[in-house]
């Protein structure tokens, strides 16, 4: 069921380097790769079957996206998560993402309503509670790429899929401490639907819902850790 939702997070046709970026990141976004971990070149060439230059050019776009950080003479590492990055992320999601969906409510084309409508369907269809962490995870943050993809601002999209990978890193760390972790991603549905229908002031108040429920209860489980 996932794989219909998570395939637009692996577009045919990418270059090895945005193959090598997508998959590095799925690592590091799911705690494959640990926070603070060091990272080397030669393990990730061999594990992902890529070569050196496409390994390279993710890692430096990994580092933008402050998952990894290189220190000279050190290495790579994946960067640690802090509770104060849960504070500094919530606080741009908060702003950018009701503005996402309220953009999509207003302008988005019937297609790409219709392409909503039909993950609301993969949304009822998807068996949450059997699911692994990482197929959930991965259903997760496709449903919101629909999402900012939606509100046809491409630099909005951007900036929202980086903090987003970085939200979902936080909740992989508390995720089994987490209570009702399988109905999240149908916590969507509202939001898909409002956004559906054109109700732009109802689409942003649930998605300004949405970040905040998350960064309660993350916060919650790490001042618990």
């Amino acid at each position: 069921m996932a794989q219909a939702v998570t395939a637009q997070l692996h577009p045919r046709g990418a270059s090895k380097a945005e193959e090598a970026y997508e998959r590095i990141l799925q690592m590091l976004v799911t705690l494959q790769i640990q926070p603070g971990d060091p990272i080397h070149d030669e393990e990730l060439m061999r594990e992902l079957s890529i070569g050196r230059t496409p390994v390279r050019e993710a890692l430096k776009r990994l580092e933008v996206d402050k998952l990894v950080i290189t220190f000279p003479k050190r290495g790579t590492f994946a960067t640690r998560v802090e509770i104060s990055d849960l504070a500094y992320v919530s606080e741009i999601r908060q702003q950018l993402e009701p503005m996402a969906a309220a953009r999509a409510a207003r302008t988005a084309s019937e297609s790409t309503r219709a392409g909503l409508l039909e993950t609301s369907r993969q949304i009822e269809r998807f068996d949450a509670a059997n699911a692994s962490t990482t197929d959930l995870l991965t259903f997760d943050a496709a449903v919101h790429r629909n999402i900012y993809r939606a509100s046809g601002n491409p630099y909005l999209e951007d900036v929202l899929i980086r903090h987003s990978n970085l939200a979902t890193r936080i909740w992989c760390t508390v995720i089994d401490r987490l209570p009702r972790v399988s109905t999240h991603v149908k916590e969507h549905l509202a939001l898909l639907q409002a956004i559906i229908d054109g109700d732009e002031a109802e689409a942003a108040r649930l998605a300004g819902l949405h970040v905040g429920q998350f960064e309660q209860a993350v916060r919650t489980a790490l001042l618990d850790l």
